[in-house]
């Protein structure tokens, strides 16, 4: 193509693009830019979408109204013809063209498909089309939908990296009974970063990123390989290939040799760690694997290097300021309680955020350290060689530290060392696995622990339990009958002030009804009254008796707040705590 048809031929789509966008794009963007990309064979759609403010809906079906195509805004994949669908249509094709095959039509079943519907969303790459109708045996019709559609219908119907497999598993050649690669050195080596493995193993993590995922879990199967990612708490199943299952070793071993870890030791546990780097922001990965029966099952835990700030618990008032009159406390023990994935840890570094200051030093024991807190000492638990929470904190004693913070106290000895510190002068926070605040006072007495040692050293014990936060744009006004209200204990009179989630979802929530999660606590604080009931041994129902008096506030009518304020759902809050 000359210079001057390349010009002519950029002028034509500048002007369609501003009739379709309603406006001269001229005045917001470097249209040189915009021109290059177009030179360059690169999609100007995809630039335009990424570095101009425009309504994709809007635009989209303004511009496939000027090019008489049709405007799909929720394309719908015939499940039921999926396999017809990836078959007339493979991956390599559909994702590299970025293409989403929906529907196909049969004029006679024994003569095969007549015609299929394709969803792209960039028309104005007509190279890109020519190779879909070569590489498409049917005839095609074409319809213009969302980018944001296109993808995720992509996925859903592909898998995650569906799009690498097909040459792959043409070229190789595996043992079809072991499923097991004769070349797997090969598939895994890191330095290959053409290797299909690598690229999916890079897509499942950038894909868990991009949905918010804290953990990961790769789960062989007897004849399936599965990948679940836990969102907002839940876990959700990952579509991957069909054909995934032969490349299971190859996948697990590319994993492990990531962390660092013995990819010749499938018969133990192991743990390790990787070091990841999305978007210029470091991404610590924690790995555990473990032996099953069908094969060895991974574990990612991923950990962004967070800041903390108390701000981000949004505690309600109340406990806030209770809150922060414990940490103005020099010295006592304050414990956080809940299961295991609840936030603790969280919390408790918000809390050492707020002491973290040059006139103090902070030191925790941790297993293993997994969030990094400027300026305070930080050790990691190591039992092989004896640093074990006991024995570390009797170290960490001897240096002069104001603050102590220990991950979890496990044992008597822990529990005692911990009493002794507070005793002595030092704010200590620590961790128990207790159902609620008041089970933390039988816990300790459980262990061991002399129940006027409880009293003299621990200020409060802190439950807590996450819930999914509510999607402001699709929720729906709740409607509960009296009857289910008074048995989840919500007062009636505050009925319209509860909202619920969408069953329906919308793509700001990818159709969850949920985004995000928000803690809800309880707080029991150790006062006069409630030390002398501790010393004489009283039952944990005469404890909370006396914490109501003291202005206690289970951690479920913490939840009824939250609900009243629109932050979560009945639901949530009673899936989460106990009815007092």
């Amino acid at each position: 193509m000359s210079t001057t048809e390349a010009s002519s031929g950029f002028s034509r789509i500048l002007s369609l693009v501003n009739d379709a966008a309603g406006e001269d794009i001229s005045t917001r963007v470097d249209v040189s830019a915009m021109e290059e990309q177009f030179r360059n064979g690169g999609s100007l759609i995809d630039w335009l979408l990424d570095n101009v403010e425009l309504t994709e809906r809007d635009f989209g079906s303004a511009l496939a109204e000027r090019l008489r195509l049709p405007w799909e805004e929720d394309p719908y994949v015939d499940e039921g013809n999926a396999d017809l669908l990836k078959g007339l249509c493979p991956p390599p094709v559909a994702i590299k063209h970025r293409v989403l095959p929906i529907a196909v039509e049969f004029e006679d079943e024994e003569a095969g498909p007549s015609l299929i519907t394709l969803a792209h969303y960039d028309p104005l790459n007509t190279l890109d089309r020519q190779l879909v109708r070569r590489a498409v045996k049917c005839p095609i019709r074409w319809v213009l939908a969302p980018r944001r559609k296109v993808l995720g219908g992509l996925q859903k119907l592909y898998g995650v990296g569906g799009d690498i497999f097909d040459d792959l598993l043409a070229n190789r050649d595996w043992d079809e009974d072991e499923f097991t690669f004769k070349e797997e050195v090969n598939i895994i080596d890191e330095d290959d970063e053409e290797a299909s493995v690598v690229k999916f193993v890079n897509q499942i993590l950038n894909e868990a990123l991009n949905q918010r995922a804290t953990d990961i879990h790769i789960e062989p199967l007897r004849n399936d390989l599965r990948v679940r990612y836990r969102v907002d708490g839940v876990l959700r199943r990952v579509p991957v290939p069909d054909n995934i299952v032969a490349l299971q070793s190859s996948v697990i071993a590319r994993v492990k040799l990531m962390a660092g870890l013995d990819i010749a030791e499938k018969r133990k546990p192991q743990d390790g760690r990787i070091a990841l780097q999305v978007g210029g922001e470091p991404i610590d990965t924690r790995v555990a694997t473990i032996p099953a029966i069908e094969g060895e099952s991974i574990s990612l835990r991923l950990l962004g290097q967070e800041q903390f700030n108390i701000d981000r618990l949004q505690m309600l008032p109340h406990i806030r300021r209770e809150v922060d009159e414990i940490l103005e406390r020099p010295n006592g023990i304050v414990l956080v309680t809940g299961p295991t994935g609840c936030g603790k840890s969280t919390s408790l570094f918000c809390f050492l955020s707020v002491l973290n200051s040059e006139d103090r030093k902070i030191v925790t024991i941790e297993d293993p350290v997994e969030n990094r807190l400027e300026g305070a000492v930080q050790i990691a638990v190591k039992a092989e060689i004896g640093l074990t929470f006991a024995s570390g904190l009797r170290s960490v004693l001897r240096g002069d530290p104001n603050v102590i913070m220990v991950g979890e106290i496990r044992d008597l000895e822990t529990a005692e060392i911990a009493v002794q510190s507070a005793l002595t002068g030092h704010l200590v926070f620590s961790t128990l696995h207790t159902n609620d605040s008041v089970g933390g006072i039988t816990r300790l007495v459980d262990m061991g622990v002399e129940p006027f040692l409880i009293a003299a050293s621990v200020r409060a014990f802190i439950a807590q339990r996450l819930v999914r936060k509510l999607c402001r744009e699709c929720c729906l006004p709740g409607e509960y009958t009296d009857d289910f209200l008074e048995s989840v204990g919500y007062p009636k009179q505050d009925a319209d002030k509860a909202f619920q989630a969408n069953p329906e979802g919308c793509d700001f929530c990818n159709h969850t009804g949920y985004k995000g999660r928000t803690a809800v606590y309880e707080l029991f604080r150790i006062t006069e009254k409630v030390q002398e009931l501790i010393t004489s041994g009283a039952s944990k129902q005469d404890l909370q008796r006396q914490g109501m008096l003291d202005g206690f506030v289970p951690m479920r009518d913490y939840g009824w707040e939250k609900v009243r304020e629109g932050h979560t759902t009945i639901e949530e809050v009673v899936s989460s705590t106990e009815l007092g």
